[in-house]
Parts: structure tokens; sequence; C-alpha cells
């Protein structure tokens, strides 16, 4: 198959008898490409779907399959997507529960709105991989009943579930109340006591580097209570319980959790762990008191964590822009500053303060033209794609800093066909211009031909309808598959350039 028939089979323009003649030679990756058309007529749905099981997927999963399309006996996968996507009949689900295949019944354990008594049978289901599947999103009756089920990756579903009730998921948590589970992935396949190792020769090998069991179940155990830290649904008293746990993944968990006690927050700014008071750092419901202990933490990635905190003092954050690398995110405390705060930010003396600002979006006119006129880098790549910046002001940008400001130049929503043409003339260390011109609505035919001389804005400049008929014809022979795509996908293609890709 030629490998641009994939672009023609989503081209808008595509003649009616064109689309016809895809169907009818669509295997199935072609057949999964024209399912995205928007102009599938019921005839047409009907036949692609009987074509290709993907596509027929596909078409279900976007509701464009009935039930009345599908017998369950021949498409069984096709009908279990219907009944996910809502539109299958009970007596499909009530088929399924009792189905030979296990695999069927566990996808309709993950399908939604299932008959009361299908759940039932699903819960009572003798493999625990379709329990587990109906755990994830049991409602809360059975998910307390689910949680005393034997297998531990049932309880280990029920532990994220956050319909689950809160007492369940504190059991679940320290395992007070539940009788020990019977059975895990591990001593499911191997003879206790085990331990997965990490360079596991075997190639249908399901286990995961360090599972293990004695009997106890110690690595499901581990996972099931991840989860349970995890789920925003457990209790906070439960949760604040394992600040001190061994496993700093679990520390983790608690670290992220929001609603915790200051003090249980203040012990874990002082674990042994860069990874866990990063975590912490991130997290909104941490004080003041010790937001300021973070902001003095070297650790790796704690300081560049603590910037995202949203209540940050303003002196907290002029100290850790200073002193840690904070990329070039567009920061909550910055979003909240009042107008005051954006005045004062914006004529700070560290460029970092004025360059944080600057990636707001929403500036008076008058800051924003001030910080277009700033002789730093940094903060110009930052107010350049701002809307409303005059042509003047992103020209006099690309003259001053040239490479450095240019691909942000090119996401101006307001950058003009001059300026855009302006920007192919930069030296070749600005090649990622060339991507963001080819996707800008205001470029011209001169700057998509310079951007079709670049190797990663090509894809992107061949799908423009503006393209002369010519270069299309030539770019659906393009040596670079991403380009022949998007050329035979371009509406701007002859009809006979179409007609000469059908096989």
């Amino acid at each position: 198959m030629n490998p641009a028939l994939l672009g023609l089979a989503v081209n808008p323009a595509l003649p009616s008898h064109l689309v016809d003649r895809l169907i009818d030679t669509a295997d199935d990756e072609l057949a999964s490409e024209l399912a995205l058309r928007s102009d599938l007529s019921r005839a047409r749905l009907r036949t692609l779907a009987a074509r290709s099981e993907p596509a027929a997927v596909r078409l279900a999963h976007e509701g464009l399959l009935r039930a009345e399309d599908v017998d369950p006996a021949v498409r069984p996968i096709v009908a279990l997507a219907l009944l996910d996507a809502g539109a299958g009949l009970p007596q499909w689900a009530r088929g399924f529960a009792v189905d030979a295949c296990a695999e069927h019944r566990v996808k309709l354990a993950a399908c939604p709105g299932l008959p009361p008594d299908v759940v039932r049978r699903l819960a009572d289901d003798a493999d625990q991989r379709v329990v587990a599947e109906l755990a994830f999103e049991a409602p809360s009756h059975l998910a307390a009943e689910l949680a005393r089920h034997p297998h531990t990756e049932v309880r280990r579903a029920i532990a994220g579930n956050e319909t689950a009730p809160p007492e369940v998921l504190a059991a679940l948590l320290t395992g007070e109340g539940l009788m020990p589970a019977e059975r895990c992935r591990v001593c499911d396949q191997e003879e206790v006591p085990f331990v997965h190792a990490a360079d596991c020769p075997r190639r249908d090998c399901a286990l995961l580097p360090g599972d293990a069991c004695d009997g106890a179940h110690q690595s499901a155990v581990q996972d099931i209570r991840w989860q349970a830290l995890s789920n925003p649904a457990t209790p906070a008293r439960g949760v604040a319980r394992f600040a001190d746990h061994p496993s700093a993944l679990l520390r983790e968990r608690v670290a992220a959790r929001e609603g915790l006690p200051q003090h249980v927050y203040a012990r874990l700014a002082e674990d042994p762990v860069p990874a866990v008071r990063a975590e912490l750092a991130r997290n909104p419901s941490v004080g003041q008191a010790v937001v300021r202990v973070l902001s003095e933490d070297r650790g790796h990635d704690v300081q560049r964590a603590l910037a995202h905190h949203p209540a940050l003092a303003l002196d907290v954050l002029t100290r850790l822009a200073r002193s840690a690398k904070l990329g070039s995110p567009l920061l909550p405390r910055v979003v909240a500053a009042t107008p005051t705060e954006v005045a004062d930010l914006a004529t700070a003396a560290d460029p970092t303060l004025r360059m944080l600002v600057a990636l707001r979006r929403d500036l008076p006119d008058a800051i924003r033209d001030a910080l277009a006129c700033d002789r730093d880098a940094k903060v110009l790549k930052a107010i350049a794609p701002h809307p409303g910046l005059t042509e003047a002001h992103l020209l006099t940008m690309v003259d001053l800093h040239g490479p450095r400001v240019a691909a942000k130049v090119a996401t101006n929503p307001d950058a003009t066909a001059i300026v855009l043409e302006h920007l192919t003339r930069q030296p070749a260390s600005a090649r990622k211009v060339y991507r963001e011109i080819a996707r800008h609505p205001h470029a011209s035919l001169p700057a998509l031909l310079a951007c079709l001389e670049d190797p990663q804005a090509r894809p992107i400049a061949a799908g423009r309808p503006e393209l002369p008929a010519g270069v299309l014809v030539d770019l659906v022979a393009d040596e670079d598959g991403r380009v022949r795509d998007a050329a035979a996908a371009n509406p701007s293609l002859p009809v006979e350039a179409m007609i000469a890709l059908l096989p």
C-alpha cells in the first residue's frame, strides 16, 4: 500500500467516488484512518465496519455504529466496544458475562452502566482479572465487598477507586480489620519465596522488577498501599501515619497529599530523600513556615517544584528566581499577582523576574510594550508571543537578538507576513523557527516555500492549502513519509493527483 493513502483517507476534499474506492480496498490501517472522516454515510459506515474490526471499534467508540449494525456472535470485540460506548444491548452484556473467553469478560467488566445482575455475576467471576477490572469503577457498596477479595489485584483496584468508602480505604491502607489476602500475582506464578530479578530473561514474563512474595505478598501489599495513599478519598488521618514509613515511594505519596496537618508536612520537609521533599514542595496545602524551609533546600528539584506553589510570598519567589533554575513556566503565583505586584515584577532589577511576569498573556498594554523593549533576551522570548505587539516591536526583537527570540516571535498570533518572511532569513541556528512559521495562519507563500527546505518544518508546511498544486504533486512523492501523508491530506491536492495515488 502506498503510505500516502493514509493522508488521502482523511483529505476533506476527496471526491465521494474516491472515498468509495478507498473503502473497497482498505486494509485495517487504512480503514482506521477512513473512520476519522466526518462525511461517511450510514451505508459507508456499515461497509467500513464490516471490512475492518479496528475501524469498527473506532466507529463504535465515536458513537457512529448502532446495535443493529453488529452481530455479537460474529464480531464480539465490536459488540464490546459498543457496550463500552453505552450503545450495546443488555442481552449482549448477559451473554458476555458467561462467555468462555476470559478476555471478553475482562472487557465487559470495564464497561459502564451494566445491568445489576451482570455486575453481580462479574463480581463472582473465578478469574481475578475480571473482578479486578470491575473493581476499578465499582460503586461504593460493591467496593466494600470486593475489598475483602482474597486476591491482592482486586484489593489494589479498590484502593485506587475514589468511590470506595473511606473506612474501606483506610483498612486497605493498614490491613486492619481485613483478613490477609490469599494470593498475589507472584505466588500465582512462582513457588515462594520468590523475588523477580530486574534482568529477568523470560520474554513472556508479566512480573515487574522487584515483585516479591514470601507468603505475605509484600510487593502486592506495597502496591495496595501506594494506591490508597494516592487516593484522595482515603482519610487524611490514615495517610499521615505513613509519613515515617521505611518506603520512600510511600512517603512521596504522603508528601503529595493535600489537607494533612502542618506538623506532618514539617516532618516530611526533613525527609532524607530529595524526591520526597520535592513532592512536598509541589503540594499547595503546605503552609508558609514549611515553604520557607523548603525554599532553602538545595536538594534535587525541590526549589524548582516549590516555585509552582500558588501561595508563595513574593520575597520567596524572588529568592528562588535568583538561586534555582526555574525554566520558563508561567507560575501560579505570577498568575495570581495583583496589578501592583505585576508592575513591580515588570520593573524588577532581576531579568528572571521580568521574564516570569512577561509570560502572562493578559498584561496591560503599557507593561507589555515596556517589556517588549527590554534588552534581555529571555525577557523578550517570554513577551514575544503576547497578543497585541506591533510589527515594529517584533522586527526590533529579531534585529536585536535574532535566533534567540526568532521561534517565539513566530508564535505571536499577530505576526504579519512581513515578520514571518523576515524570520525565514535568520541563520541556520534558528531552525526551530521554520516549524512555527509553517503553522502560522499569516504565513505567506514565500515563507511556506522556505519552510519546505527545512526537514522538520517540511511535513507541517506540506499540509498548508496555500501551496500551489504543482508543489503538492511533488510532495506526495517525497521520500519522507510524513511529508507524503501531509501532502496527500491537503485539500488543495488536485483530483488527478489523488486518482494517481489509488491502487
